[in-house]
């Protein structure tokens, strides 16, 4: 795309466009007290993505306002009194509802007009479902946090103690976690922020949760790998023959092919795990939480949680990385001992050629031999009827004693001729 640029015409990288929209991709809205927000993650695939759109924008539509823009990756949809928030992401799409609360009480009625009753339509597979309340601190701490489980409560004081927020990360009836921010005087513009960041934390914290299963999963399949390099390498020791040799190959590359597919399968899993997590500690770092006496942060109690999660993931992925190398290892013992014994196997083979080829030259020299025996008894036998046929010339020659002078020349001839054949035929390098 040619554009003019402070005067000058200039060739504009395609992605330019999209990079500088990029950090205003997802504001930050001012938000007043008291708000519900009702919000919901789904993991989504392409084909989705594109029904999930055109959903959205009959949706829109319907509302009297226009849908998404071709390429978006948010939009809001205003719904009476409240506002409907929808996000695209790389692998999900999040949908998040927020409206007033009626007499200020946390958790109590849904919200007017939120979307998500029988006519919504899921992109995707549910992930994410949360109920973030945002009232004021009219009532006293203890009855707000009331309505959350004790035994997994975290609560902090967080933007400097102007806020505080807490949840027990535990599905309510609705299936939905709860999470309430107590706005002690927090402007609507930093409870905007807030609210975004807590929201991010519970999906994020999900999403990278994802690559424990994975995990879990492949754990018994890198184990029987693992046991069957360790049978492979015992057998290596006292293994004695090609046969043997090759059949320990055959099941270190079954055991190598077993082992790529499972690291393929889940590579973009744990990545995805490691990325999503990163995300988590960051927004954790930013909250700047301080402890709320007689709670927990929510750092601590994820940190609890997460951590021994992202260390079964990191410990499957490391035992892959060094099984693979191990694999590596024993095959390329193998295929040395293998090379080894075809070589010596092919220098027996030369060997036994070489004894067969001198037999061989040993007999054809024999048979040189003979048929000059034989091609001179011949040639012999002709010049004696030769010979013979003298006599009716009348001259005066003995016929026998004549045949057996012959035979001496007629053997030099025949050797001569015969070893100048054979040095026609010899090749050049032998001569």
């Amino acid at each position: 795309m040619t554009e003019e640029f402070e005067g000058a015409v200039m060739i504009m990288h395609p992605a330019r466009e999209a990079l500088l929209g990029e950090i205003h991709a997802r504001p930050f809205l001012p938000v007043d007290t008291p708000q519900a927000f009702i919000h919901y993650g789904f993991i989504v695939d392409d084909k989705s993505l594109a029904a999930d759109r055109e959903w959205l924008t009959r949706f829109c539509l319907g509302h009297g306002v226009p849908g998404p823009d071709e390429g978006a990756r948010h939009h809001i949809v205003p719904l009476g009194r409240g506002r409907l928030r929808w996000e695209r992401h790389a692998e999900f799409i999040t949908y998040t509802y927020s409206g007033p609360i009626e007499n200020g009480k946390p958790f109590g009625t849904e919200p007017e007009n939120h979307p998500f009753g029988t006519t919504f339509r899921a992109p995707g597979k549910l992930l994410v479902g949360t109920r973030l309340d945002l009232v004021s601190d009219a009532e006293p701490l203890d009855g707000l946090l009331a309505c959350f489980d004790p035994s997994s409560l975290a609560a902090s004081e967080v933007e400097q103690g102007t806020a505080i927020c807490a949840t027990d990360f535990r599905p309510d009836r609705h299936g939905r976690t709860r999470i309430l921010i107590v706005n002690r005087r927090l402007e609507a513009n930093r409870a905007g922020v807030l609210v975004q960041r807590l929201l991010e934390i519970e999906t994020y914290r999900l999403l990278c949760l994802l690559g424990l299963p994975e995990a879990q999963r492949l754990s018994p399949e890198v184990e029987r790998i693992e046991n069957g390099l360790q049978e492979v390498t015992n057998a290596i020791r006292t293994a004695d023959g090609l046969q043997s040799n090759k059949a320990l190959l055959d099941r270190l590359s079954q055991l190598a092919a077993d082992l790529e597919a499972g690291a393929a399968e889940t590579s973009f899993r744990f990545g995805a795990s490691r990325a999503y997590n990163e995300i988590v500690e960051q927004r954790l770092k930013v909250l700047g939480e301080t402890f709320l006496p007689g709670f927990g942060t929510w750092q601590v109690f994820l940190a609890r949680r997460l951590a021994p999660a992202m260390r079964t993931c990191e410990a499957v992925v490391q035992r892959q990385i060094n099984l693979s190398r191990k694999l590596a290892r024993a095959t390329d013992l193998l295929r040395t001992r293998i090379n080894v014994e075809v070589e010596q196997q092919n220098s027996d083979l030369l060997k036994s050629m070489n004894r067969r080829t001198r037999m061989q030259l040993r007999m054809q020299q024999t048979v040189e031999g003979l048929s000059v025996a034989a091609i001179s008894y011949y040639v012999v036998g002709l010049l004696a009827y030769i010979i013979k046929g003298t006599d009716a010339l009348g001259l005066p020659v003995d016929t026998g004693v004549l045949t057996a002078v012959s035979v001496v020349p007629v053997i030099a001839v025949i050797s001569y001729l015969v070893w100048r054949i054979r040095a026609h035929h010899a090749d050049p390098d032998d001569r």
